[in-house]
């Protein structure tokens, strides 16, 4: 065998071995970049509810983490457990809109049943519930229909109209 027809079988293994080996090592990549930028949109939208419940904890008084809501709030009450649940909406839609996909992986659905359990524990609270045709007003489509059935399953009782 001559030079020639070795650097001629050398081009053909490359080209038969290397580039498809190149090509899955390129689509590998890929995938684990896009994994880590899921895993990363996860973790700031974790970031983000943790601050809200430093919110929720620096607001004691309104007790917004027991099972039921606070009797008789006084009008400043009511006003800062309005704007906390406005957080909250804002907060939940930003969720849905980053971590929701009608089919989920296992991983991103693992993710997305946190998001959930958090809205049916709000929505499972009659003043948040309340408060949801008022909060939901300018939000996405999507997430009010969505929310709205969270609702719904969690309280027993379609929303009323805002």
């Amino acid at each position: 065998m001559n030079l020639r027809d070795a650097l001629e079988l050398a081009s053909f293994v490359v080209t038969v071995v290397g580039l498809p080996f190149a090509v899955w090592v390129f689509f590998s990549q890929q995938r684990k970049e896009r994994e880590n930028e899921e895993e990363e949109a996860y973790q700031h939208l974790s970031d983000a509810y943790n601050d809200f419940l430093k919110i929720v904890l620096a607001n004691a008084d309104l007790q917004l983490r027991t099972n039921a809501a606070l009797a008789d709030p006084t009008p400043e009450q009511r006003e800062r457990m309005l704007v906390i649940f406005d957080m909250l909406i804002s907060l939940f839609e930003r969720a849905y809109l980053v971590a929701f996909k009608p089919d989920m992986a296992p991983t991103e659905q693992r993710r997305w049943n946190s998001w959930d359990d958090y809205m049916r524990e709000w929505c499972w609270r009659e003043d948040f519930h309340n408060a949801l045709p008022l909060l939901l007003r300018g939000e996405d489509p999507e997430f009010q229909a969505y929310i709205r059935r969270v609702a719904q399953e969690e309280r027993g009782r379609p929303l009323m109209a805002g």
